[in-house]
């Protein structure tokens, strides 16, 4: 295979790589929960402590495990 044939046939492969591998097409799917404003960093986690600290916890009651 030639030099120009190999870029030929790695070309696409390379731009749907690029295109693919960018956080908002992940996100324009809906894959996460959406693209985080740095400025915004302090407000969310402020908010993701605050109904963590909040939530109620059940007791754990694990099960019988054979083996």
């Amino acid at each position: 295979m030639s030099a120009e044939e190999q870029e030929a046939f790695l070309a696409p492969i390379r731009a749907k790589y690029e295109e693919e591998s960018s956080a908002y097409y992940s996100t324009a799917r809906l894959w996460d929960d959406g693209i985080l404003d740095p400025t915004e960093t302090r407000d969310v986690l402020g908010l993701a402590l605050a109904a963590a600290r909040n939530a109620p916890v059940e007791p754990m009651r694990p099960g019988v495990y054979r083996m």
